[in-house]
């Protein structure tokens, strides 16, 4: 047995990443404001880019022609090249044009009116810093104040307490006697019940309030919430040895009071949504218009561009303008290509779900991945990254691109029709629902049956779960 060194030549295809190619990816799973973010920062670290003037038409950015030196053949990219030889000669005017055309910036987009965003937003006091007002303005002693601070800080946004007693007793050097004598103070701040340390204590606070702590309201909490949660009340009733009625009665009083006491003074701004795409109806047919609101137009930096033609420019300075003549090129090339990437997919998804965008929810169909990229000429991936993130306004409303991908569910007939509206139907029934004797989960499938819609009720407890909808046993009233 011996070990012997041989030489194999092997031909084989490998896919690259480049650069460019990197980029062009990373543009297209960007969100519209990412994207403006992405260009703000190229244009700051890149001085070849620049934004083009108001009322400058996009045939004076690069005059088609124009001898630009050229760069490397080891930096150009075979997939869609943009220099010939050795000139880079571009049809800037006749590139844009045709980018402007396809985004439906036009004549069209300027006599457009958009659909009106609200874009102004409040910020609310946290309930730390409504807490902190109110204990300033207490009585209290400088070792009192202290520890109101530790328990304050320490409170979800619902308003509850998510330390122990012992502890702030520690880290305050105190005893817990003190630190029991301030959180009761505490508790009886604005909103009432804020800083208890479960809900059981938290419905007690606002019992004792109501001098109802002592009743069957007060009863209630202490000893049965748990009843209470799946409205047994016959148990209740039952177990208090009280009629019905009285029963009732608390609940009512119960169901008045506040479970988080803190989600009033939530300090989470409101997130508005501004749709990467829009979709009207004009007539009979459908117009997509890309949302180019505050997308910065660019252009290369005359100025750089006359310093190339000078021939006595030295080797290390040409080279650094020639690569970032390089990055601008390719920039404004990898957005023009998410532009057109993110039409056509939208295109195709209006072609596929015309009805939805005519008739509503209900008229949904069933649409994967696979049947967008079929029709654009795409890979799955692609479609994949262009729906993430992007929204798109319609004439029923403002939806992600993701939304119009649905499972299918068979239909009896052979037909199908969209896990997306199979939800919205069993949302419609329990809205339509007697509250005192709702559907259960066998029942809403029986329901469905009736509509050619054969799924099983574990399938409808699934979606009621997605859908946030609560088990009938809870949702019955009293």
């Amino acid at each position: 047995m011996f070990l012997e060194i041989k030489q194999h030549l092997r031909l084989a295809q490998q896919l690259i990443m480049t650069p460019q190619l990197q980029q062009a990816i990373k543009l297209l799973q960007l969100s519209r404001l990412e994207l403006i973010n992405t260009i703000r920062e190229e244009m700051e670290t890149n001085p070849l880019l620049d934004e083009v003037e108001t009322g400058e038409s996009p045939g004076e950015m690069l005059k088609e022609g124009e001898d630009i030196p050229s760069v490397s053949r080891d930096e150009q990219i075979s997939e869609a090249p943009l220099l010939e030889g050795d000139r880079r000669d571009f049809d800037w005017g006749g590139y844009l044009n045709d980018y402007y055309k396809m985004s439906g910036l036009g004549s069209y987009h300027e006599e457009k009116e958009f659909p009106s965003l609200e874009n102004i937003s409040r910020k609310g006091v946290s309930i730390q810093a409504h807490l902190m007002w109110q204990l300033r303005l207490s009585n209290f002693s400088e070792k009192e104040r202290e520890i109101g601070t530790l328990i304050i800080g320490n409170l979800d946004p619902d308003g509850y307490l998510r330390t122990t007693v012992s502890e702030i007793a520690t880290i305050s050097h105190t005893d817990k006697e003190m630190v029991e004598r301030v959180l009761k103070n505490i508790q009886e701040f604005d909103p009432l019940g804020v800083a208890a340390r479960d809900l059981k204590e938290c419905l007690l606070i606002q019992a004792r309030h109501l001098n109802l702590d002592n009743t069957i309201v007060g009863e209630i909490i202490k000893k049965h919430l748990y009843l209470l949660e799946n409205k047994n009340y016959k148990a209740i009733a039952k177990a208090l040895k009280v009629s019905m009625k009285d029963v009732t009665d608390a609940i009512r009083i119960i169901l008045q009071m506040e479970p988080k006491p803190g989600r009033s003074y939530s300090n989470e701004e409101s997130q508005y949504i501004s749709p990467d795409i829009y979709v009207y109806k004009i007539e009979d047919e459908f117009v997509i218009v890309l949302n180019e609101d505050g997308l910065p137009r660019l252009k290369i930096n005359s100025f750089y561009k006359e310093i190339l033609k000078d021939k006595d420019l030295k080797s290390p300075a040409k080279e650094y303008i020639q690569n970032k003549l390089q990055s601008a090129i390719w920039l404004i090339k990898s957005i023009h290509q998410r532009q057109r990437t993110i039409y056509k997919v939208t295109e195709s998804i209006v072609r596929f779900q015309r009805d939805f965008l005519e008739k509503g929810i209900g008229y949904l169909k069933p649409l994967v991945l696979r049947d967008v990229a079929e029709d654009v000429g795409m890979h799955e991936s692609t479609i994949s990254r262009v729906t993430t993130n992007k929204y798109v306004y319609t004439p029923q409303g403002v939806f992600e691109l993701k939304y119009f991908f649905n499972s299918a569910i068979q239909r009896t007939g052979g037909d199908t029709v969209a896990s997306q509206s199979v939800k919205e139907k069993i949302r419609k029934i329990i809205q339509s629902e007697d509250s005192r004797n709702p559907y259960s989960d066998e029942r809403i499938a029986e329901i469905l049956k009736k509509s050619h819609i054969n799924i099983a009720r574990r399938t409808v407890a699934k979606y009621r779960e997605i859908m946030g909808i609560l088990p009938s046993s809870k949702r019955k009233t009293i």
